[in-house]
């Protein structure tokens, strides 16, 4: 007789490793974890109340994402980008949604547009809040969104990917009240202009909004790494 205990253990760990990246991640985009750090496994595991195997499983996925850098004789380190690097994948990004932004237009669904236009709203109920996580959160789910608008598999699995190492970046981007204002205005327009289908003017405000985002951060960033 087949025994299924260690296949039901691994279905029952799934929850406890999405629980353990979640929380690690959070860390590092708020910069509890901040770039540089290493991973000391047993002081996160007693912080977190987790075994190592799983905090292991998830340390490893971390490094898939480009957050953590496995290194010899250091361990798990959080990944320190440099300025250049932040400004090469701004600038793909960049690119990314601009086009993705002029697909949408054409030939996204009212029901897509919709869709975005309701992350929107719950962004700015964050943003009143001042709650700044679920905030952030909700503005990359809009990003994401406009670029799933485009329909096409390849443009949103290089855009994820580079999404996800830029996420403590794209997040100290909206300290400070005055940044943040104006990140939240830039989404207003990006709004209006997704829901006008106007492609130039979106293709415009996506441009503008991605490289006041590298104005933003550039200043906190080490030259190299």
């Amino acid at each position: 007789m087949t025994d299924l205990s260690d296949t039901d253990a691994r279905i029952e760990r799934l929850p406890l490793l999405d629980a353990i990246l979640s929380r690690l991640r959070d860390m590092i985009i708020e910069g509890q974890l901040p770039p540089g750090t290493r991973l000391n496994e047993g002081q996160i595991g007693l912080q977190l109340g987790v075994s190592r195997t799983p905090l292991r499983e998830a340390i490893k996925y971390l490094a898939s994402e480009g957050l953590v850098e496995l290194i010899p004789s250091r361990g798990a380190v959080v990944k320190q980008f440099g300025a250049r690097e932040v400004r090469d994948m701004l600038e793909v990004i960049r690119i990314l949604e601009q086009q993705a932004g002029i697909i949408a237009c054409a030939q996204a669904t009212d029901a897509g547009i919709a869709g975005v236009r309701a992350l929107h709203d719950r962004m700015l109920d964050c943003y009143a809040r001042r709650d700044r996580m679920a905030y952030y959160k909700l503005n990359q789910a809009i990003h994401t969104a406009i670029v799933a608008l485009a329909a096409n598999g390849a443009l949103s699995e290089v855009h994820a990917r580079l999404q996800t190492r830029l996420k403590r970046i794209r997040f100290i981007g909206h300290e400070g009240a005055e940044k943040w204002a104006s990140a939240v205005a830039e989404h207003e327009q990006m709004i209006a202009a997704l829901e006008s289908r106007d492609a130039d003017r979106l293709s415009e405000i996506l441009g503008r909004h991605l490289t006041l985002a590298w104005e933003r951060v550039r200043d906190d960033l080490p030259a190299q790494t």
